[in-house]
């Protein structure tokens, strides 16, 4: 087990597997299927001991609880709903930026006076008090359902498993309200519902998620440093610019204030005898910080992205060594 390669499991279709792909693109680490588009393993273009399988997104969480797959692209919608113990079974080592969406608790537009959970609580107090019947919640997420509900205190409900179109029960009179996942809304109100103002259950995105359980050998630890390298080095890159710009009247304490004062860096020092130093900023810092340097007396700025920053330090690795 020791010598088991690292298996990454993407979703099998879809966008997430269009964004996972370009995902991983981007950091250098191309996905390659040996008989077609339509294999559902993969290898990883120069890289060792490690192998892809394209699954599905629930069938990938149940993998990852279990340990059979090591690393892998999922919603933490589906980790926090499938997975009873989820912070002991995986860790989620970063969030993917795709994805998106929030679990929501929706009643009828019809409710005028119903806002928040409070609201909610009442009413299935009176309904219960006066017909007997519990009030009737349509969902597919029963587990992050009955966690909020009772964060809440709200106990007078039943569940209503959804298999189908879950915005569609109030109308088809299966239940009163739903839970259900949006990402614009726009479902919902079509069904004339409206989410309450507290009544976002979790934030959702794709992430990248680590099994606990996997068998973590050497084989696997190995690729996975270089695949989370890699990762870490994009996604700082990504928010980093490099400015390089000549400065022959400016001291070596005076440009180091300034790039503290904007959280930029000096990765080369205060510069060669010609004068040229290079800083990496935020993106957000890049006119401030030019700004300054030209008020400094700088000349022959220039700006440009950065495709990868590699640090001795890599926080991804970090996270993942200290829970196996």
């Amino acid at each position: 087990m020791n010598d088991a390669p690292l298996v990454l499991a993407v979703p099998s279709k879809g966008r997430l597997q269009e964004n996972a792909t370009a995902f991983f693109g981007r950091a250098g680490l191309s996905f390659v299927q040996a008989r077609g588009s339509r294999e559902y393993r993969a290898a990883i273009a120069g890289l060792e001991g490690a192998e892809v399988a394209f699954l599905s997104a629930s069938e990938i969480v149940a993998q990852l609880a279990s340990g059979a797959v090591h690393l892998g692209i999922t919603g933490e919608d589906l980790v926090r709903e499938q997975v009873s113990d989820a912070d002991a079974a995986i860790e989620l080592l970063t969030p993917l930026g795709f994805g998106n969406a929030n679990v929501v608790v929706a009643v009828p537009q019809a409710w005028i006076d119903v806002r928040t959970m409070a609201d909610l609580d009442d009413v299935a107090a009176t309904m219960r008090a006066r017909t007997g019947n519990k009030l009737r919640v349509a969902t597919k997420y029963v587990n992050l359902t009955r966690r909020f509900f009772a964060s809440h205190g709200l106990a007078d409900y039943r569940i209503v498993e959804s298999l189908g179109a879950t915005e569609g029960a109030p109308a088809a009179g299966t239940a009163e309200i739903v839970v259900d996942i949006t990402t614009t809304g726009s479902t919902l109100v079509a069904n004339a519902l409206k989410v309450l103002d507290d009544g976002v259950m979790l934030a959702s995105e794709a992430n990248l998620v680590a099994s606990v359980r996997a068998p973590w050998g050497e084989r696997a630890r190995n690729a996975a440093a270089a695949i989370l390298g890699r990762i870490a080095a994009e996604e700082e890159a990504r928010s980093l610019r490099e400015v390089r710009a000549v400065l022959h009247a400016v001291s070596p304490q005076r440009l180091a204030e300034i790039a503290q004062r904007l959280g930029a860096r000096l990765p080369f020092g205060a510069g060669g005898e010609d004068g040229v130093v290079t800083l990496h900023c935020p993106k957000k810092a890049v006119f401030p910080l030019v700004e300054e340097l030209t008020r400094a007396g700088a000349d022959d700025i220039t700006v440009r992205a950065l495709d990868y920053v590699f640090r001795r330090t890599n926080p991804l690795i970090e996270r993942l060594q200290a829970r196996i």
